[in-house]
């Protein structure tokens, strides 16, 4: 058994030595050993940095199932793994993790053309069902911050889905529920917009989760391509996006890639971003999409990025303590508070763009979305916004 180290007595540890100390541990300076400082006796330098794991596994979808019940029982057998390779995740990234983000659609795949309601039927879960109950005594047993995406029911919107990124805190409280706004052939809070903000109001839109680690936000996939949506969380306080995602494997900078960066950058976060590790047992080649979970910091470095398969070799230190100084600084590349929002009220209030509304009166098919899609695009050619072919 390894002896517990003792470190040295205060007096003979230098300023330097013990901040060193301090940030890796992810513990409190004290006024005691910051005399040196004005103030000192006065306050109380806490220093907030915490491991985080962009958890990449694979992911077997349910489309194959024979029925419903066979599609809860793979469901079910997802989360008997995850219990086991969450519990494990310390051999690998150390003790101290705090905050697992989990890729998208884990528990389920995506429909693959299966109708709306069947799939909600399927592969949804209830606000207060046991996958969400299994998923929050994961995060409690652990003692973490779990991150991840699925497909849920709401009982104000029957027949349907919404795709859903959550966070349990390590209370097993489900602390964030934040549903895509922007999909392509899936409904969406804006398709029922007037309804869904008489319910839940914009904290149901845009919600941040304000934690002793952090500032939570959580984006969607594809969503990160969206810098409008990263925008408005960073402008409601967001100082971590937490991203669950399923994306193609590809040489090179990938269009996601470029915008994680971009979102950590533009909006001084974290971007804590985890993949599938493949999908099994689909149509297209199961590694299509596979690899590249990755964290980046809020100058846009990448801290970590994983290869390809199961692992969790995409961990790295989130400095909250570090990004709050920086965004407190004064200087060129604070691009927070020089922003002049009056420049861009005009523009943004246009609504010539993707309507809102356009499912309460008609049923989510693929040729609705295509439809209202191949609207907005006649329409911005002829306002002059793109010019035809």
């Amino acid at each position: 058994m390894t002896a517990k180290r003792v470190p040295p007595e205060p007096a003979s540890i230098s300023r330097r030595n013990l901040m060193a100390t301090t940030i890796a541990a992810g513990t409190t300076l004290s006024a005691e050993h910051s005399a040196a400082a004005p103030g000192a006796s006065k306050r109380r330098m806490k220093m907030l940095m915490y491991r985080a794991l962009a958890m990449q596994i694979e992911c077997r979808p349910i489309n194959a199932s024979r029925d419903k019940a066979a599609a809860r029982t793979m469901m079910r057998e997802c989360l008997d793994r995850l219990t086991i390779q969450v519990k494990a995740t310390p051999i690998s990234t150390g003790p101290d993790v705090k905050l697992v983000v989990l890729p998208e659609y884990f528990m389920t795949g995506f429909p693959m053309g299966m109708p709306i309601g069947k799939w909600a039927d399927w592969a949804a879960v209830d606000l207060n069902g046991p996958e969400y109950e299994r998923l929050a005594g994961i995060a409690q047993d652990n003692g973490i911050y779990l991150c991840g995406n699925a497909y849920e029911r709401d009982v104000n919107f029957p027949g349907i889905f919404f795709q859903a990124c959550f966070i349990f805190d390590p209370a097993g409280k489900h602390i964030l529920r934040y549903r895509r706004l922007t999909s392509m052939f899936s409904p969406t809070p804006h398709d029922y917009w007037d309804k869904y903000l008489d319910l839940y109001g914009m904290d149901g839109v845009f919600p941040v989760a304000r934690t002793p680690i952090g500032n939570l936000a959580a984006i969607a996939s594809e969503e990160i391509q969206y810098p409008e949506l990263a925008r408005c969380f960073a402008l409601r306080g967001a100082e971590v996006f937490l991203h669950p995602s399923a994306e193609p494997l590809l040489t090179g900078l990938t269009p996601k890639d470029i915008a994680k960066r971009a979102r950590a950058l533009e909006n001084l976060a974290y971007v804590i971003s985890a993949n599938v590790a493949g999908h099994r047992d689909i149509p297209f080649l199961t590694n299509t999409c596979d690899g590249l979970s990755k964290i980046i910091d809020y100058q846009g470095r990448v801290l970590a990025e994983a290869g390809q398969g199961e692992t969790v070799t995409a961990a790295a230190d989130i400095n909250i303590t570090a990004l709050r100084r920086y965004r407190n600084q004064q200087h060129i590349n604070n691009f927070l508070p020089r922003l002049r929002m009056e420049l861009y009220t005009d523009i943004y209030a246009r609504k010539d763009f993707y309507p809102p509304n356009t499912l309460l009166t008609e049923e989510p098919t693929p040729e609705h979305f295509g439809r209202v899609q191949a609207g907005v695009i006649d329409r911005l050619r002829k306002l002059g916004v793109m010019e035809k072919e």
